[in-house]
């Protein structure tokens, strides 16, 4: 099994609106994707005004994860409107082999 994480960065004010926006795509994409056997949205307020964002999935194999991100697995896939949202981005994601 892959555990695959991402995090980002939105400012705690719109924190409810990005989660609600992440689940209907990100998570709703991994759930929907092949192989995917579990995806989560975790968040973290920190006291500058930001709340931390990540994304937790686990996947039966790297195959499954190529078939959701595309041939370079360790590329972040964004959609359209997270330019709105997010203040600051992890551009790639990292994959750990669960035991």
């Amino acid at each position: 099994m892959i555990a695959r994480t991402w995090r980002g960065w939105v400012r705690t004010e719109d924190r409810d609106a990005y989660v609600a926006y992440i689940r209907e795509t990100g998570i709703a994409e991994y759930r929907a994707t092949p192989g995917n056997l579990e995806a989560h949205l975790l968040t973290r307020d920190l006291d500058d005004g930001r709340t931390e964002v990540v994304t937790l999935s686990f996947w039966t194999s790297l195959d499954a994860v190529r078939a959701f991100a595309g041939d370079d697995v360790s590329t972040a896939v964004f959609y359209p409107e997270d330019d709105r949202w997010l203040v600051d981005r992890e551009r790639t994601v990292t994959h750990h082999q669960v035991h």
